[in-house]
């Protein structure tokens, strides 16, 4: 199974790395994490006023009065803590088994929330999305909002959708999408996922275990990654479960596939840490497979909230560099906050997340900084994904001291598509490339996706005010 997927690039031009890729150990690790960062990754002061946040004639003068009220409206909406519970609440309830309910609400909600954080629920609304953003120098970023699936004809129908997106972004003006984002547990049943992540921790425990199966990969884990998902060897998978994982790398290479032929940049997606080894494994072994001649079509994604981060991204992009193979990544902050802490202490276990918000900016500044200086030395690609106001006033200034021209296509900023519009235009303003994160499909479809950034974001959206008081 495995050498029908192998990446003939590295085979011939990199063989005495192959048995190094596969076991991904400490002591093969040990010599790439020892190197010193840290000189390198000091916090930059602002230097200049890159970024105009203040303007609110110059951020909001091109949207029309009536969106703006709408806008403010929905942000109201989404800050209340007792209303995001309360819809939360009647979403997961048995009401929405009754079918009169059940269309109100989906009704109400297109009408809200969807209109306000999603593109459309068809490929033409999703047109017209994009190009009215691109009409104000934005990008969009196609997100076919399905996630979790158990079974194999599921995953098919996902990998539709996805490649969907494809075909959706080619149609459109070339500069007006930036990527298209995948879920890997949308096309790989998730309880393949969590075995898969299970032998992939013990592997990483016991360099010695033999995973038959296991493609050239670039490292997962790191010396400070939590390991307490896997407390006893695993089973090996079952050949139907081996058969299951050939099928999800098929719809995966598929994908990678239509992406090169149209070039498009595909992202993967991360999700929470039971998981997220084998989500990274599918990303990494993809990546080695297309990513060539310094055009980075796979891009991974790190989650600066965890603590393992920022070495993960260091030693993944150093051995990624050292073989000649361009990578990309996204960066956010993370969206599993409250699930992976309420596990790790069910486990006894601290959690992976950063013991305080502090921490988290600065793991996510620094990750910024260290994928900029990649940039400036001309390697690599970044999307800067985040919603945070400081940490794009120092990414935008880093880059100039940097030297890293506004216009270069290695540097995306990226917000999601109804949050953060003065960041957006902000950085727009100066002369940055930022795209929109633009999920859509038919409402039900994307209801989970709503209510996770209902949950993930009320912190975001009741402390930071910025937004709504300009408008």
């Amino acid at each position: 199974m495995a050498t029908k997927f192998l990446s003939p690039k590295l085979h011939n031009t990199f063989p005495s790395f192959t048995r190094f890729l596969n076991s991904a150990s400490t002591a093969s690790l040990a010599a790439v994490a020892s190197l010193n960062f840290d000189d390198s990754l000091k916090q930059e002061s602002i230097t200049n006023a890159t970024l105009d946040l203040d303007d609110h004639q110059r951020l909001f003068g091109s949207i029309p009065t009536l969106n703006l009220l709408r806008s403010s409206a929905n942000l109201g909406l989404a800050a209340n803590e007792r209303f995001v519970d309360f819809g939360m609440w009647i979403m997961n309830s048995r009401l929405m088994e009754t079918s009169l309910v059940r269309d109100a609400i989906l009704k109400t909600v297109k009408h809200t929330f969807f209109q306000h954080f999603c593109a459309g629920e068809t490929t033409e609304e999703v047109a017209d999305c994009v190009r009215r953003i691109h009409d104000k120098s934005f990008r969009g970023m196609l997100v076919y909002a399905v996630e979790h699936t158990s079974d194999n004809a599921g995953c098919d129908r996902n990998l539709e959708g996805f490649l969907g997106s494809v075909e959706l972004a080619k149609s459109l003006p070339a500069s007006s999408v930036s990527f298209v984002i995948a879920k890997i547990t949308a096309i790989c049943p998730i309880g393949l996922l969590k075995r898969v992540s299970d032998l992939l921790r013990w592997q990483y425990k016991d360099p010695s275990f033999y995973l038959p199966w296991k493609l050239n990969t670039l490292p997962i884990f790191s010396d400070s990654s939590a390991l307490y998902h896997t407390l006893e060897k695993p089973a090996p998978l079952s050949p139907k479960e081996e058969s299951d994982l050939q099928l999800a790398h098929q719809r995966l290479l598929e994908l990678c596939q239509k992406c090169v032929q149209d070039n498009v940049a595909l992202t993967i997606d991360a999700e929470d840490t039971s998981i997220q080894p084998a989500i990274d494994y599918f990303t990494y072994s993809s990546a080695i497979m297309y990513n060539q001649d310094d055009n980075p079509i796979v891009f991974g994604t790190i989650q600066a909230y965890l603590k393992d981060a920022k070495e993960r991204l260091f030693v993944t992009t150093k051995t990624a560099q050292s073989l000649g193979i361009p990578m990309g990544f996204k960066l956010v902050r993370g969206a599993y906050m409250s699930s992976e802490s309420k596990l790790a202490s069910l486990l006894g276990y601290d959690s992976p997340i950063h013991n305080s918000i502090q921490e988290t900016h600065a793991c996510y500044n620094d990750c910024a900084s260290f994928m900029l200086e990649r940039i400036a030395d001309g390697y690599g690609a970044v999307v800067l994904a985040t919603h945070n106001v400081e940490s794009g006033q120092l990414a935008a200034s880093k880059a100039c001291d940097l030297g890293i021209q506004k216009g270069n296509q290695k540097l995306e900023f990226a917000q999601l598509y109804g949050m953060s519009e003065a960041l957006s235009f902000g950085l727009r303003n100066a002369g940055f490339q930022v795209s929109k994160y633009l999920p859509y499909g038919p409402v039900d479809m994307v209801m989970p996706y709503l209510l996770r950034r209902a949950e993930e974001n009320r912190g975001l959206l009741s402390t930071s005010s910025l937004d709504s008081v300009l408008i």
